[in-house]
């Protein structure tokens, strides 16, 4: 991995633009989306360091927890909670986006099945049956709508906002039984997801970040990547079309498998059905446990590195989908 590529693509260490040059308080706001009432509600996570991983001795580990390393982590703001359909929707549905599309880009097609399996989709449900493709797509269309670079996190960035200071194994502490104030999981969920922000946030001010629906995030995944992993925003940059990190566990999770190290791999067979209309293997994963939620880096990249990045991690494998 090329230290400078990353830290090109990952916004970090760059010229920052125009946007982020105008003394913007570090705090808590919601992002407006351009032509509609639909606002983000975006929380600010400082820069820090972490053990990324678990511990040996810590329940429930799997062996691609570990071994743990040091990392550090520029700051970034954080979407509070999952990115839910009525969020998703104002680029998805054309009849709720009026502004005509920006060069270059579609709208997912319109799934023929219910990919929401009846759980709910409006006033707060979180998107779900999300590709990454989707998820990324979204974050470009936001990019392009405010002028604001969003993308999803990266693993570490992600498990360092889950845990939010904490180096337990829920961001809470130890003792599980908690768990179902903070996160809905096969405990407490009656097996179906649930509308964004019902239950308690971590320190940081973060809902749902385990439980609910599990959570794409930028990295390959790699069951020995945390041994090549680099000691500054470490990012396993893509490159196959699978496996991918999810975080977070789900709604039909065990306690063990929604713990702040927890790894989830994607696997090629939520794309095997298509249920869309035209055809299309990019938009939906065959996988109702499947979400998202947008960073946006401090350190924003001028518009030829946001670019660069979006043709990089998206438009290279859209072939490959």
């Amino acid at each position: 991995m090329r230290k400078k590529s990353v830290a090109l693509l990952l916004g970090g260490m760059l010229t920052s633009a125009a946007f982020a040059q105008n003394n913007e308080p570090f705090t808590a706001y919601e992002q407006k989306i351009p032509g509609s009432d639909v606002v983000i509600k975006m929380v600010p996570v400082k820069a820090g360091e972490f053990m990324l991983g678990s511990p040996a001795n810590e329940v429930g580990r799997k062996a691609d927890e570990g071994p743990q390393k040091k990392v550090k982590i520029d700051a970034f703001w954080m979407g509070a909670y999952e990115v839910t359909f009525d969020q998703f929707d104002v680029y998805a549905d054309a009849d709720k986006d009026k502004a005509p599309l920006p060069d270059g880009m579609t709208r997912p097609s319109p799934p023929y099945i219910d990919l929401t399996l009846g759980m709910g989709k409006s006033d707060g449900y979180p998107a779900n049956s999300m590709s990454q493709y989707g998820a990324l797509m979204y974050c470009r269309w936001l990019y392009k709508r405010t002028g604001v670079f969003f993308r999803l996190p990266t693993e570490a960035e992600w498990e360092y906002a889950c845990r939010a200071g904490a180096s337990s194994p829920w961001p809470f502490g130890t003792d599980s039984t908690q768990l179902k104030e903070y996160a809905w999981t096969k405990a407490n969920s009656e097996e179906v997801y649930h509308k964004v922000g019902g239950l308690k946030p971590n320190a940081w001010g973060l809902y749902d970040m385990l439980g609910n629906v599990a959570e794409w995030t930028l990295d390959q995944y790699d069951p020995n990547g945390y041994t090549k992993a680099d000691a500054a925003n470490p990012w396993n940059k893509p490159v196959a079309k699978t496996p991918r990190t999810i975080k977070g566990g789900h709604y039909m999770d065990h306690a063990v498998d929604a713990r702040s190290a927890s790894r989830l791999k994607s696997e090629e067979s939520w794309n095997y059905r298509d249920p869309q209309i035209p055809r299309s293997k990019w938009w939906n994963a065959d996988a109702p446990f499947i979400g998202f939620r947008i960073i946006r880096p401090v350190k924003q990249p001028t518009k030829e590195e946001a670019e660069k990045f979006f043709a990089e991690v998206v438009d290279k494998f859209i072939g490959a989908r």
